[in-house]
């Protein structure tokens, strides 16, 4: 069998236990920045909670922007405790940067339409929001993307572009909004019976404005047939009670069920 190089082996010994503080040193540092980056974003969350408790939008980016920094922070540093010179590790940071920038050009896109969101605000957390084939409560906003939660119970993880670069409709954010509901009519004498059911029953509720009021009004005459729009500004607090209200009810008034003349 080959003899082994007494000289070879003495070097890699030599230069294991010279290097072997300087490595254990650089996994101590990835360990400790692993478990502070995870602390300063638990910390920051709390603080955001305790002062920003009517405002969580910004908790999401805000918390992984402070968890990712120290981490690159603690990265950097273990790669100096190697050896490498600090200027040398950050122009190859650089350079590595732009190349990953070039390969991953949908999430620094994801990254941009984050920080575009939370400086134009069209929506916070709480909102319910309307994007293309998007629709629900917006729940979390993201560094790279939102978490959305539809009306009828479904998680949706949506990348932050898809929510920028599109038309937006935020149904939470002004504090009236118009109930509409149509019917159509073959007689048109209901009209009346309709406007002093909507004077009387919607006199005293508190969650329909009085000015304007509830109004009745024509959209659209037929041969035979009229239909008519019921309208009613309400809080948007109140928007989808008011709305079943009014569809439950009209068509019983429209029949003259149990509706006295008013």
């Amino acid at each position: 069998m080959p003899q082994s190089d007494p000289t070879l082996l003495a070097a890699i010994l030599a230069w294991a236990a010279s290097a072997l503080p300087q490595v254990a040193g650089a996994i101590a540092l990835i360990i400790a920045g692993s478990w502070l980056s995870r602390l300063s974003e638990r910390t920051l969350l709390r603080v955001m909670d305790r002062q920003l408790a009517g405002d969580p939008t910004l908790r999401g980016v805000l918390g992984s922007g402070a968890r990712y920094g120290v981490l690159l922070l603690f990265l950097i540093a273990a790669i100096g405790q190697l050896g490498f010179q600090l200027s040398s590790v950050l122009a190859v940071l650089a350079t590595a940067g732009l190349a990953i920038g070039l390969a991953l050009q949908a999430t620094l896109s994801n990254i941009a339409a984050g920080i575009m969101l939370l400086w134009l605000r069209p929506f916070k957390v709480g909102d319910t929001i309307e994007v293309g084939a998007v629709a629900g409560k917006v729940i979390e906003v993201g560094l790279f993307a939102s978490e959305i939660h539809t009306i009828d119970g479904l998680y949706q993880f949506v990348p932050n572009s898809e929510l920028w670069n599109k038309k937006l409709t935020n149904f939470s954010r002004l504090p009236r909004r118009l109930v509409s509901v149509r019917v159509k009519l073959a007689d048109p004498t209901v009209i009346d019976r309709l406007r002093r059911w909507l004077d009387h029953t919607y006199a005293e509720d508190a969650r329909v404005t009085k000015d304007p009021k509830p109004s009745v009004i024509v959209s659209e005459l037929a041969d035979d047939k009229m239909t008519i729009t019921v309208q009613a500004w309400t809080s948007t607090e109140h928007y989808q009670a008011v709305l079943r209200d009014l569809t439950d009810r009209l068509p019983d008034v429209v029949r003259g069920v149990g509706v006295d003349e008013y």
